[in-house]
């Protein structure tokens, strides 16, 4: 029996590929034991023993950017914590730690090193985070979700999806899809969300664009978020939701795509074969930019700054596109040449690879730990 330990948490685009692989080795392994080092602050403290995953949780330390008090207890606090986390390998005979990068992963890396046993990591952005990029420097298995990432010993794996959306055969959830958020069989659907909490300028150029999109022909899926800043304008084929929990039916709905940038997002978009326009978020990194790029490259999508995306924008350029049936079916298939619906096993591939290097005949790297 194999011991995993996966770390990572905070936000979805670190829990969603955990809880993915996570779903992989358990129906491969039924007698795997896996353990999720995250933090109680997370999306993980939710999400992962609400899938039936333990949850051990540490202190959440972000790595500080200039000198504070902070900064000055960083060290001493980041030693402890690898401490206790070499202790939990030790204890539970650990095998492997599996890092998705955010504040819980360097210390999991650092004491995967000091116990012996291996790590992996999965990096989603296409532009790495700091504690991957850390933690790539003493282990060369590294998956990534997005070809070009400068992170060192990437390997494309793709990005671990929902098992409900790697076995979505949209065209024959169509009609379920359809009729499970009231819209016609007779029109396109244009998908339109900006994630969980939304996108205020996404949100605002639809809504105001609605009546002649819905004009051009096509339907509206509008997911806004919760904090959404809009109301129904009882527009005709235009259909509004705040929140919506089946996405995988939004997605077997969907003709085209008009939403941010997250990893994950522009993933599941990409490996459905469905074109999109990505609106990237403005503040941050600029990740998603990025995470957007090999997309865009194939033909697979459009990208526009979310100040440029206004109804001027949506007149010239986009309904143009919704107007070409052809186009957008070669956009298509453009889209999912650069996908793939298999990230998650071959991320489990890619630790069975690291566990089988490192395992000495007859020993185990769990009891190795224990030395």
């Amino acid at each position: 029996m194999t011991h995993y330990l996966l770390a990572g948490g905070g936000t979805a685009g670190h829990v969603n590929p955990l809880l993915a692989v996570a779903d992989t080795i358990r129906a491969a392994e039924p007698d795997a034991e896996i353990l999720v080092l995250g933090t109680a602050e997370g999306l993980e403290a939710r999400l992962v023993p609400a899938r039936g995953y333990e949850l051990v949780v540490i202190p959440k330390l972000p790595f500080p950017r200039r000198p504070s008090m902070q900064a000055l207890r960083f060290p001493g606090r980041l030693r402890q914590t690898v401490r206790r986390v070499q202790a939990l390998i030790t204890e539970r005979g650990i095998d492997v730690v599996v890092g998705f990068g955010g504040y819980v992963s360097t210390p999991a890396y650092l004491a995967a090193g000091r116990a012996g046993i291996p790590s992996v990591i999965h990096e989603a952005n296409a532009k790495p985070g700091l504690a991957n990029k850390l933690g790539a420097r003493s282990t060369r298995y590294v998956g990534v979700a997005f070809p070009d990432t400068p992170i060192r010993n990437a390997r494309f794996v793709g990005m671990p999806l929902r098992p409900e959306i790697e076995t979505l055969d949209r065209a024959g959830s169509r009609a379920e899809a359809l009729a499970h958020f009231g819209l016609r069989d007779d029109r396109p659907v244009l998908l339109v969300t900006g994630g969980s909490l939304g996108a205020r300028q996404i949100n605002a150029t639809v809504h105001d664009s609605a009546a002649a999109i819905t004009g051009a022909g096509w339907q509206i899926l509008h997911i806004t978020g919760d904090k959404a800043e809009i109301g129904d304008p009882g527009i005709a084929d235009y259909t509004l939701l705040a929140y919506c929990d089946r996405m995988d039916l939004a997605l077997a709905a969907a003709d085209f795509a008009v939403s941010r940038a997250g990893a994950g997002t522009v993933s599941e978009l990409a490996a459905l074969g469905i074109p999109a326009v990505f609106v990237p978020y403005p503040v941050g990194n600029g990740e998603q930019r990025f995470n957007a790029a090999a997309d865009v490259a194939a033909g697979g999508a459009l990208l526009v700054d979310d100040a440029e995306f206004l109804p001027g924008w949506v007149s010239s350029t986009l309904l143009p596109l919704l107007a070409d049936r052809a186009a957008i079916a070669r956009m298509g298939e453009q889209a999912a040449s650069v996908g793939a619906l298999d990230g998650s096993a071959r991320m489990v591939a890619l630790i069975r690879e690291a566990l089988a290097d490192h395992e000495a005949p007859g020993q185990s790297a769990g009891a190795r730990a224990t030395h």
